[in-house]
């Protein structure tokens, strides 16, 4: 074999190897989507779930399931993934329900639930707003500050300055 010939067989190799290998140098630069998939369940939506609350009342809550048993309807499964593009990290969470007929009973899974969800539904108190009561004990509704200086951005006119603009305008 020649010299020209084995120094384009070596050349076409090195160009193929470094051509493969390219690719991985330049991943950096391909854009790469994240990818959500299943239910994203924010800490207060799972805070308020507590024991013998019904099947729907928790789908309220936390949406539709994106998984029910198939051999009994008592076992729901809320599963999150994510995987973001840039680095290839996984977020991977689940939350389990389950139900005796149709009142919810335990909960696992990689949520934290509040100190109340041993405490029923129908047991458990609202917060407190006795700040917002009068001295009647009537409470006072939220009103945006008024500021006193506001001006109109422009001036409206009377119906009355519209019609002698009108005839104002006509030929005569």
């Amino acid at each position: 074999m020649s010299i020209k010939k084995h120094s384009i067989t070596l050349f076409g190799a090195a160009a193929l190897s470094l051509s493969l290998t390219g690719c991985s140098v330049f991943d950096w630069l391909i854009y790469k989507p994240d990818v959500p998939q299943g239910n994203y369940m924010e800490k207060q939506q799972v805070e308020k779930l507590r024991v013998q609350m019904t099947k729907e009342q928790v789908e309220y809550i936390l949406g539709r399931p994106v998984l029910r048993d198939s051999f009994s309807d008592n076992t729901w499964y809320y599963v999150y993934h994510y995987k973001s593009g840039r680095d290839a990290s996984i977020i991977h969470k689940e939350l389990i329900l389950n139900f005796t007929g149709d009142t919810l009973t335990s909960v696992t899974g990689d949520y934290e639930l509040s100190a109340e969800f041993a405490t029923p539904l129908d047991q458990s108190s609202l917060p407190e707003i006795t700040s917002l009561a009068d001295d009647k004990g009537d409470l006072e509704p939220l009103n945006p500050e008024v500021r006193p200086d506001t001006k109109p951005l422009v001036e409206e006119q009377k119906p009355q300055e519209l019609n002698n603009t009108k005839q104002d305008k006509q030929p005569r």
